[in-house]
């Protein structure tokens, strides 16, 4: 007698949208990004290391930005969508960070410890994305957001917070795709998208 397959994993398909807007944003924000960082380097200045041209997403400064702010509002308003959208069915509940799961790190079962790290993950990402959309609106209207960019110290630092929230969001994806796989392999992977 043959094992039936488990079932694919069931995601509303508000979740799948969110999913696929947040990936194209990411791509589109990061690739322009670069073209903006190409212009003026954040670090070395003009004679500062830059990225290949197969990586950028412009073609020069004006349409770099052009690409990166309009990429910025679809992620922050599909962003801003999910906050409500977890508030509002209560998924925050089981989406964040508490002290159950400290304990659960330090327990036997691996699929505790998995989902533990998720909501940790979850839990982190929060701040750095605030720290990304506050220095990138900082950038765009240094006088109207003034008091926001004092925060930061200088320009410099404040070009410097927002180009390192790359990698981490980057490292962010990587660690919330490889907790996914844990679970449920690839079959929630694409769930999440189909």
């Amino acid at each position: 007698m043959s094992k039936k397959p488990s079932p694919s994993p069931k995601q509303a398909i508000f979740v799948k949208i969110f999913h696929s807007i947040n990936i194209i944003a990411l791509i589109l924000m990061t690739a322009s990004g670069l073209q903006i960082y190409n212009a003026n380097p954040v670090f070395g200045g003009r004679e500062g290391w830059h990225f290949p041209k197969f990586m950028l997403l412009g073609g020069w400064l004006g349409a770099g930005r052009n690409w990166h702010f309009a990429a910025m509002w679809l992620f922050s308003m599909s962003l801003l969508i999910y906050g409500i959208y977890i508030f509002l069915t209560r998924r925050w509940k089981h989406r964040f960070a508490s002290d159950k799961d400290i304990q659960a790190l330090q327990a036997t079962n691996p699929k505790r410890k998995t989902y533990a790290w998720h909501r940790i993950a979850y839990t982190a990402i929060i701040p750095i994305l605030l720290i990304a959309i506050l220095s990138g609106l900082c950038m765009y209207k240094p006088v109207q957001f003034a008091w926001i960019s004092g925060l930061f110290g200088s320009w410099q630092n404040l070009r410097v917070a927002h180009f390192l929230t790359i990698p981490i969001v980057l490292i962010f994806t990587i660690v919330h795709i490889f907790l996914s796989f844990r679970v449920g392999g690839l079959r929630i992977i694409r769930s999440m998208f189909i």
